[in-house]
């Protein structure tokens, strides 16, 4: 039991070092929370579609392991690389930040079109599936017969952020206006890729 809560608990914060990004996704929940315009609908699109690929990424990875047990060498270090060089632009931002995440911009207009904008935002993004199906899926797999408690967890967190991003946008839109705050979160984003990167590398 302890094992699959540390599991699920790894899973939730490496999720979470993931989505908390600037980006364009996160402004869109967030002009929508503040709005309030359709956001249930567009929380629900997020969360569940990051669970969708999450899930994808685990079990796909998981069968390749399972299949080649090399696999996990492979997929370890180049997962490992991928986090420390994730962790390193995130600690570059530190020092050199980009801004902070806006929520201005057209609004959304209708339900339809802020449903239809949700999924283009997250489905034709490229890197979503970097995060989600390998990068996820490849932490995960580290974990063995664990990593579903691993996706269940990271899965939470996207649930957890959107949620927080879209009911909680009154508050959390004057936070995250501030460059600062996005240094401090790039700041722990930062020690927490680098970190799994060196186990997922150590582990291989």
């Amino acid at each position: 039991m302890t094992n699959a809560l540390t599991a699920a608990a790894a899973g939730f914060g490496t999720g979470l070092s993931l989505i908390v990004a600037i980006g364009a996704q996160n402004a869109f929940v967030l002009r929508q929370g503040i709005r309030r315009d359709a956001v249930l609908a567009v929380v629900g699109i997020c969360a569940l579609s990051d669970a969708v690929l999450i899930a994808l990424g685990v079990a796909g990875v998981g069968a390749v392991v399972t299949a080649w047990p090399g696999a996990l060498t492979a997929v370890g270090w180049v997962g490992g690389v991928f986090l420390l060089c994730y962790g390193a632009l995130a600690a570059r931002r530190v020092f050199r930040p980009g801004g902070a995440l806006r929520a201005d911009g057209d609004a959304a207009g209708s339900r339809r079109r802020a449903v239809l904008t949700c999924l283009a935002m997250t489905w034709l993004n490229p890197h979503v599936y970097l995060d989600t199906v390998f990068l996820l899926g490849s932490v995960a797999a580290d974990r063995g017969p664990l990593r579903w408690n691993f996706g269940l967890g990271a899965a939470l967190a996207s649930l957890c952020w959107f949620a927080a991003l879209g009911f909680g946008a009154r508050f959390l839109g004057r936070f995250l206006s501030r460059p600062a705050a996005w240094r401090v979160l790039d700041g722990l984003v930062a020690a927490t890729m680098v970190a799994l990167g060196v186990a997922l590398i150590a582990g291989s």
